[in-house]
């Protein structure tokens, strides 16, 4: 028989014992899962975007079957996977505030730069390149590496700079690790209303002021209008919020001289000040106009009259001297 003929039957006899022995082996050194482990992972949304800090769905379901991990970590699931993982666990699960991405930076415009790239769209490759083309070092460089590790086309550039569409950010973290400027944080989104200061600046405000048009410059005013104690911290010459404390009142918004303080996404106007105090003080300029006109000049004009008569009476004595 020849070799050409041989080789391949030897090949398929061997395929056929070597998957016999693996398949014996499956059976006899079979590892049995939890059943709540599979459980679990039905419940997960399935995007393997590490989030929880576990490499995929399966491994977070394994860490929380072996109480190594939260039920309430999967971010993409939200509160109700966190529920009927709670279910199964059979531990109850309290409702905290929902979380998304927060990109610590303006740009768009404001930021000055010192040269001009080009080359590779990439923040990871711009750094690269005396650190970006931004005089501000904390900037947003805009290439777009975030953008590329959402799995949930939750950030895109507008105008040069990262933004988080907060309706479909879960916060899976993904774009925390993939930011090389590591601007970008996960905070609670207030229910009410969310306050962001998008600056990651701690340069001292000179600095900042000539390197952006409205980065933060520590001046303290926001935490001065601030009617919650240490709902507003300035550290490090950059202001940041406790969420914990904020209330979303927006005092902050206006007083900031940056506007950089937003509320909703909006910068709230400065306060129109009061017009009552000049009006009160109107009347009291017009009231000694008022008692101008006194009632005392009446008498005086009488005296005179008064006077006249004695005047008189001698010329009617005189006529008898004359006769």
């Amino acid at each position: 028989m020849s070799t050409t003929i041989l080789a391949p039957i030897v090949l398929c006899v061997l395929g056929i014992i070597f998957g016999a022995i693996l398949a014996v082996a499956s059976k006899v050194f079979a590892v049995e899962k939890d059943p709540r482990e599979e459980a679990i992972t039905e419940c997960l949304p399935g995007a393997n975007c590490g989030g929880c800090g576990y490499p995929g769905c399966g491994g977070y379901a394994n860490a929380v079957v072996k109480g190594l991990a939260p039920v309430d970590a999967c971010s993409p699931g939200g509160p109700e996977v966190a529920k009927q993982i709670g279910a199964i666990m059979g531990v109850e699960v309290e409702e905290g505030a929902r979380k998304i991405a927060q990109v610590m930076c303006t740009g768009g415009g404001h930021a000055k730069t010192r040269y001009d790239y080009v080359g590779l769209e990439s923040c990871l490759a711009v750094t690269r390149v005396s650190s970006g083309p931004l005089q501000c070092s904390y900037g947003c460089l805009g290439g777009g590496d975030c953008v590329d590790a959402c799995k949930f086309d939750a950030i895109h550039i507008v105008n040069g700079v990262a933004k988080v569409d907060f309706d479909k950010c879960v916060a899976c973290g993904a774009c925390v690790d993939a930011c090389p400027k590591n601007i970008i944080r996960i905070v609670p989104l207030n229910s009410k209303k969310y306050t962001e200061i998008p600056c990651a600046s701690k340069d001292k405000g000179p600095v900042v002021r000539q390197a952006c048009d409205n980065g933060c410059i520590g001046c303290k005013l926001c935490v001065k209008a601030c009617p919650k104690e240490g709902a507003i911290v300035v550290e490090d010459f950059l202001a940041k919020i406790n969420y914990d404390i904020c209330i979303g009142c927006g005092l902050c918004s206006r007083a900031c001289p940056r506007q950089l303080i937003t509320v909703d996404g909006k910068v709230l106007p400065p306060k129109p000040k009061k017009p009552a105090a000049p009006k009160a003080d109107a009347p009291k300029a017009e009231a000694p106009k008022a008692e101008a006109p006194k009632a005392e000049p009446a008498p005086a004009a009488e005296a005179p009259k008064a006077e006249a008569a004695p005047a008189e009476a001698p010329k009617a004595e005189e006529a008898p001297k004359a006769e």
